[in-house]
């Protein structure tokens, strides 16, 4: 079998080899070397939630005059490309990593450099630039708020709905059918499929509205803490 190629990246802790076509570095390789944990990822949905708190920075960076309009273009146009479902094979961390998720963030921060660099045609750095003003202490518990907010608006509430629509029709359709109702396991007073079906149609439409209520708390994002919550290195 073949060896696979690869190319050598430099950083503060010194060399190491990449895979050559990799758009990530060193950071990630290390990470990769040292969590063989799980196997398993992260969801897609985690990393494009990053991707838009990479992009919404770079827009403000470059807004308040901090980053080069260029550069905060491309990284904005880098971010577009994998949340509309490119380069998903470049995020090979596993799930089980640091607490903080750095090497998840450093990951991200690393695709989002190189495809910046090539929209740009100019050096983009992946601390300096793309994780500019951001820490993995509030990019990764932002992204964990926004891929849940963005899951729960666009997947669970609609599935939620179309279950309680469906069971309304069936408990209007059966609802002069009679059954045996049945408690602890043993045979208990007549029950129509109604009366059954239009309490579990209530149920889901009460979960509805304590998920409803938890969006806007969801949504106040930890963004702009960084490091430890201090604030540090943030306009």
């Amino acid at each position: 079998m073949p060896r696979r190629k690869t190319r050598v990246e430099r950083d503060s802790m010194g060399e190491l080899a990449v895979p050559a076509e990799a758009l990530y570095a060193a950071q990630t390789q290390r990470a990769v070397q040292n969590f063989p944990i799980s196997g398993i990822r992260l969801p897609a949905s985690f990393i494009c939630a990053i991707c838009r708190i990479k992009a919404s920075a770079a827009w403000v960076n470059g807004s308040l005059g901090l980053l080069d309009s260029r550069i905060a273009a491309a990284i904005e146009a880098a971010a577009q490309t994998v949340i509309d479902g490119a380069h998903a094979d470049q995020f090979p961390v596993d799930v089980f990593q640091t607490g903080s998720g750095t090497s998840t963030n450093m990951n991200v921060n690393e695709v989002l450099a190189t495809l910046a660099a090539q929209i740009a045609q100019v050096d983009v750095h992946a601390n300096d630039h793309v994780n500019m003003s951001q820490s993995s202490n509030d990019v990764i518990p932002s992204a964990i708020q926004l891929s849940a907010a963005l899951e729960l608006d666009n997947t669970l509430l609609p599935a939620l709905r179309h279950l309680a629509d469906t069971l309304r029709v069936k408990r209007v359709e059966l609802d002069g059918v009679t059954k045996t109702g049945r408690t602890h396991l043993m045979d208990a007073m007549p029950i129509t499929f109604g009366q059954e079906l239009g309490a579990w149609e209530a149920q889901i439409r009460d979960a509805i509205v304590r998920l409803q209520a938890l969006q806007p708390r969801l949504q106040a994002l930890p963004q702009g803490a960084t490091a430890v919550g201090t604030g540090i290195n943030a306009h």
